[in-house]
């Protein structure tokens, strides 16, 4: 979508879609009451981990089965922030993602088909590069990192990490099955209240490889915003933060729960 004759406006082509990013991630414990308030029908807190959060900061790169969008970069490139929380689905450990920020519509194309809930934003990151320089920090001991969000002209989040070790433990994306709810309402008069698609969904990523997982020290902020509820999920408690590089593929979505019945 949108369609069109030769389908080159499109900005969601047939799956599957390829992944390849660098993240900065922090783990951190928030209060447990705003993380309840936030999971849908059919996850309940962890009763290990009720607070338990993770921001991600990530400069991604993407391209479909023909990969023609990497001779087009302005395609390809885009950046994100997300927040997942810690959550049960059952007996399994889970997380669920109730806000993330993209600045491509392309991404946001993608993200609405398979349950992320994205909004515009800018999202910024400190790139390494593969030469000794002031201008280029090593992912290596001392290397530091930092981060931020701003939406609409607000700044919401920011992040710093100083590497120290390879992790032996290490938090990263899909470490837990994210659960999250694909959700399109219905305008009809009358039927605001009875959306077309309301679902429980579980993504999938399939063919992950990961480099080296860094850990370190780590600062994460939120900032309120009248159009934000991001810092209600502000840190109680910042524990570590990660950096690393990883790529995978999407084509594929389990659902789990129909929630209009």
């Amino acid at each position: 979508m949108p369609r069109s004759p030769q389908g080159r406006t499109s900005l969601t082509p047939p799956p599957p879609w390829f992944y390849a990013g660098n993240l900065l991630l922090i783990d951190y414990a928030a209060d447990p009451q705003a993380v309840a308030a936030v999971l849908p029908p059919g996850l309940a807190p962890d009763p290990g981990d009720p607070g338990g959060c993770t921001a991600f900061f990530v400069d991604w790169q993407y391209a479909s089965t023909s990969g023609e969008e990497l001779t087009d970069p302005v395609r390809s490139q885009y950046h994100e922030f997300l927040v997942l929380v810690n959550a049960v689905y059952g007996r399994t450990a889970v997380q669920t993602c109730p806000y993330i920020y993209v600045d491509r519509d392309t991404s946001m194309a993608r993200g609405w088909i398979q349950g992320w809930p994205k909004r515009l934003g800018q999202v910024h990151t400190t790139r390494p590069f593969p030469l000794p320089s002031p201008a280029a920090p090593q992912v290596g001991p001392g290397g530091v990192f930092a981060a931020s969000l701003s939406s609409n002209g607000r700044r919401l989040a920011e992040a710093t990490l100083t590497l120290d070790h390879v992790s032996t433990d290490p938090v990263f994306l899909g470490r837990r099955p994210v659960i999250n709810v694909r959700h399109f309402p219905r305008l009809s008069a009358g039927q605001h209240d009875k959306p077309v698609v309301h679902e429980l969904v579980r993504c999938r990523l399939s063919g992950a490889t990961r480099t080296e997982i860094w850990e370190g020290p780590a600062t994460l902020s939120y900032y309120p915003a009248p159009d934000a509820e991001l810092d209600a999920l502000a840190p109680q408690q910042v524990r570590r933060g990660y950096r690393y590089s990883t790529a995978f593929q999407i084509d594929d979505l389990d659902v789990l729960a129909d929630l209009t019945q």
